[in-house]
């Protein structure tokens, strides 16, 4: 708690300075994001390349290790089991088998007679074909569009539009880079690995719309100053924040990836570098991408005719000859 306390609320370290080194970077990391997607591909779940689903409901709790075990040895290709609801039910999702219909009723068949007597219900047995994985995949991009262009239009009316550039682009780059980080590791991109993306984007702009706010004070607030050393004092000011934000969400993500088990840990790892590359983005990107947009302070009304100290206090002009009078 002491070295938390301790830590500076104001920092000067030049981040601006350093704008075109932080783009370079962020512009290689999108490069061999798009060369991974386009190489080695995304590591598809049973939700997006189609395959078989089994509910089963077990008379004790499910033993997920055994049970994982058993099928995994018929030799049905990629497996994945989990809790869904009550300790006692599980879902099954077995890839795709090759060849038609008959051949997907027999994987289920040979899963029944492994499972035997250790089933007391079938809930459901379903076949998820390849249309619905593929249309699965349209409406995953669809959502991902549909969230950035929304978070782009409530900045751009809550600020202006040059934040509204910025922050959408900067969120583009966190999107992509996380893509091209299943593409790299080749963990399972399902359903829930598409909620961690759109998690990550709202944790990111969230960062970001903290420092924005922060630049639009300061812009208001020193309106002599370069705008460059505004943006830099406003990264600086923030930046306690963040970091320690940033910390505490990675301590609980860091929890879920050691001890959450295999069904959760391609999630938490995707978060955890949503997080990190988030943070980033926020601070390395996000800002030098805004003073690219040539931002410039906007003056309200009332502030027009007078000055304001550094709290945004509106100051009263006083004449020379009043003082004497």
């Amino acid at each position: 708690m002491a070295l938390i306390k301790k830590l500076p609320t104001d920092l000067n370290i030049n981040f601006m300075g350093k704008r075109k080194l932080f783009m370079a970077f962020s512009v290689l990391m999108i490069a061999l994001s798009l060369v991974l997607v386009a190489t080695r591909g995304l590591n598809f779940g049973v939700d997006f390349r189609g395959g078989i689903l089994i509910e089963i409901r077990t008379s004790e709790p499910a033993d997920l290790s055994s049970l994982r075990s058993r099928i995994g040895a018929l030799g049905l290709g990629e497996i994945s089991l989990q809790e869904f609801g009550a300790p006692t039910d599980v879902l099954i999702n077995i890839q795709k088998q090759d060849g038609d219909e008959k051949e997907q009723m027999k994987a289920i068949q040979l899963v029944k007679d492994e499972l035997g007597s250790a089933v007391e219900e079938y809930r459901r047995v379903e076949f998820v074909g390849p249309k619905v994985g593929a249309e699965l995949k349209e409406d995953g991009a669809l959502a991902t569009l549909f969230a950035l262009l929304g978070i782009a239009f409530y900045i751009w009316f809550r600020f202006e539009w040059q934040f509204s550039v910025a922050a959408l682009m900067a969120l583009t780059h966190d999107i992509i880079t996380t893509i091209g980080f299943f593409a790299l590791t080749q963990y399972e991109f399902n359903l829930a690995t598409l909620a961690a993306v759109l998690t990550i984007a709202g944790y990111s702009i969230n960062d970001t719309v903290v420092i924005f706010d922060r630049v639009r004070d300061e812009l208001r607030r020193y309106k002599k100053m370069e705008v460059i050393d505004v943006l830099n004092m406003s990264i600086n000011r923030t930046l306690s924040r963040t970091i320690l934000t940033s910390v505490t969400t990675l301590l609980a993500l860091i929890s879920l990836f050691v001890f959450g088990g295999e069904v959760i840990r391609g999630l938490s790892l995707g978060l955890i570098w949503g997080v990190t590359i988030g943070t980033y983005s926020s601070v390395g990107l996000a800002v030098p991408l805004l003073f690219a947009t040539n931002v410039r302070p906007s003056i309200p009304e009332e502030e027009e005719e007078g000055l304001v100290d550094e709290n945004g206090q509106k100051i009263e002009l006083v004449q020379e000859n009043d003082k004497a009078g």
